[in-house]
């Protein structure tokens, strides 16, 4: 009888399993600060589905908010940051919760640890990922707005999936060779990205068409009142407020692919919250300023059209939406690599399936990034970039409200508490995240739900719950497939020795 039939164990088999642990793909350190800000810099483009939608409820009030809630991406990411200097091979909030929540001695087959950090890096993919189908319907809706010719063959669906298909067809075959190929993207599509946005936000204050009456006649509704009702309203406005002006934070989520994490990622970060805190305020005064409230209620979906035709006619107009539109390819590949990132982190702590751990020779997980296309062009028959957006940033607050909780655990745990922290946030900064994190959980996670129901509709909201609860079986199956992989490892691993023996 052969040694193998004696031992009872598939050596065959086995060396399979270990191999293909071993295939799980590392990411490469290929990009600078700078890099990681020009992939990031699109985020304040993450206002425009909420103009219109933030102004129906709050009326002026919403120029508050915006700054408000980049305020709070202040507080916020100083705890990442440090996070991210401690784990500086860790891909942003689902790295850092992934690391900081499971058991550094877990032997058996389920780390409860990691169930938790798993769900909240789900959380955060689902929160950026439907950022593709959200721009995609927008660019639909201005290409038909702006051409008559294709309104006249193609729905606004219509081009709305044919921009989806090659806008996320050729931003995969610009990432296949890497990160730096994307950012060499984000250099050219940054200044299609603040350009446009910069003129015509701007173009108002110098041809006088902005008025500050229309701001300070309507600061809020007129039957607003300090309610229960109103206070939940204003909760899930914060919650898909902070969905665009927390975002950020995606400049983190490329720590393994820094070259100097522990300096590169506090200056991508943070520079890119500067140019947050200016743009999102501006762009909401100023529109509110030039159209009025009436002015934005007739425009919902794309009040920056009328805007940019009100400061530079028609010609001017049609030119800054078209370079508009070409930036918000930007953001997409923003949220395209924020997503995929996400979904490599999990396969590799064995979260999700591993897959999704495997990169191509370039190390860009390519395999992640089709299932992330094919996944948002089914979110584009959703129609409404509002709804989405509602459903999205229910697992936005979890990714957050558990992010912040691991940065107090990672500050409290002896086990953790004595790492390198080349980046530290001030003094005492876990009562903060502690704040924010209760904020998030259970404050502004009932605060968007209250909203949907208001809206009238539960869609968004069993949409959210449906795709985080997935994550649940999907947890237990790679689990089982991780333990099982590394048992096989382990009796790849004892063949020398059983050789002695014998």
């Amino acid at each position: 009888m052969s040694e193998e039939k004696k031992s009872g164990v598939d050596w065959k088999h086995a060396e399979q399993c270990a191999k293909v642990v071993c295939e799980a793909g590392e990411l490469e350190r290929s990009i600078d600060w700078k890099q990681g800000l020009a992939i990031a810099i699109g985020v304040p483009l993450l206002i425009l589905p909420s103009i219109g939608y933030f102004a129906s409820y709050l009326w002026s009030f919403a120029i508050i908010v915006w700054g408000l809630s980049v305020f709070q991406g202040f507080m916020q990411n100083l705890a990442y940051g440090e996070l991210a200097t401690t784990f500086p091979n860790a891909s942003g909030l689902p790295g850092f919760a992934q690391n900081v929540f499971k058991s550094p001695n877990h032997e058996g087959k389920y780390d409860k640890g990691k169930l938790i950090g798993g769900f909240s890096a789900w959380s955060y993919w689902f929160a950026w990922n439907p950022v593709l189908a959200i721009f995609a319907i927008l660019i639909g809706f201005y290409l038909h707005s702006l051409f008559p010719s294709l309104a006249a063959t193609f729905s606004q669906y219509q081009l709305s999936m044919i921009a989806g298909v090659v806008i996320f067809g050729g931003l995969i075959l610009v990432n296949y060779r890497g990160l730096s190929s994307g950012a060499t993207v984000g250099y050219i599509l940054a200044a299609f990205s603040l350009i446009p946005m910069a003129i015509i936000t701007l173009a108002p204050y110098a041809t006088g068409d902005f008025a500050m009456s229309n701001i300070t006649s309507t600061w809020l509704p007129t039957d607003w009142a300090w309610d229960f009702h109103h206070i939940l309203i204003l909760l899930g406005i914060f919650a898909m407020a902070q969905w665009s002006a927390c975002a950020w934070e995606t400049a983190a989520i490329y720590g393994p692919e820094y070259k100097n994490p522990g300096s590169d990622v506090p200056k991508a970060l943070f520079s890119c919250g500067a140019i947050c805190l200016v743009a999102f305020i501006l762009v909401q005064m100023t529109i509110t300023g030039v159209l009025g409230i009436d002015g934005i209620a007739a425009a919902p979906i794309d009040p920056m059209l009328p805007l940019a035709q009100i400061a530079l006619g028609d010609f001017g107009s049609t030119i800054a939406i078209i370079m508009l539109i070409a930036a918000m390819v930007l953001i997409i590949q923003t949220a395209y690599l924020g997503a995929s990132r996400a979904m490599h982190s999990m396969a590799t702590e064995g979260n999700l399936p591993k897959v999704f751990a495997k990169t191509n020779p370039h190390g860009t997980p390519i395999l992640a990034m089709v299932v992330i296309g094919i996944f948002n062009l089914v979110l584009i028959s959703m129609g409404t970039p509002s709804a989405i957006l509602a459903a999205s940033a229910i697992g936005y607050v979890c990714a957050n409200g558990i992010s912040l909780f691991a940065y107090v655990k990672a500050k409290r745990d002896p086990h953790l508490a004595g790492l390198d922290r080349p980046f530290k946030a001030p003094t005492g900064w876990k009562n903060v995240s502690l704040m924010f994190g209760l904020f998030n959980l259970p404050l502004c996670l009932v605060g968007v739900i209250y909203l949907n129901s208001v809206e009238g509709s539960w869609f968004s909201t069993i949409v959210g719950i449906c795709v985080l609860a997935l994550y649940v079986p999907m947890w237990f199956y790679s689990q089982h497939e991780a333990h099982t992989d590394k048992m096989a490892a382990i009796n790849v691993g004892m063949i020398p020795e059983l050789s002695r023996k014998k």
